[in-house]
């Protein structure tokens, strides 16, 4: 997949501390960023995977009601 660059601007001491993560990871300071962001994208997909679920669970009656027991299974 092709790269595209991105630049940001930190103080100084979050410039030190990336740079000191990502050796002590052993890979370069973007690829440590890049793993970071990728983290938290997948957490917020997870979470919103899991509110839905709660949300189909709280109102599974409601959805048989409406659309019948003939879909049941069909998932």
């Amino acid at each position: 997949m092709p790269k595209t660059q991105l630049n940001v601007r930190v103080d100084e001491a979050t410039a030190e501390a990336a740079r000191q993560r990502a050796l002590q990871r052993g890979m370069s300071v973007n690829r440590y960023i890049e793993e970071l962001v990728q983290q938290d994208a997948g957490e917020v997909g997870h979470t919103f995977v899991e509110a839905a679920a709660d949300f189909m669970k709280q109102y599974e009656s409601v959805f048989a009601e409406e659309f019948g027991s003939e879909r049941e299974g069909t998932r």
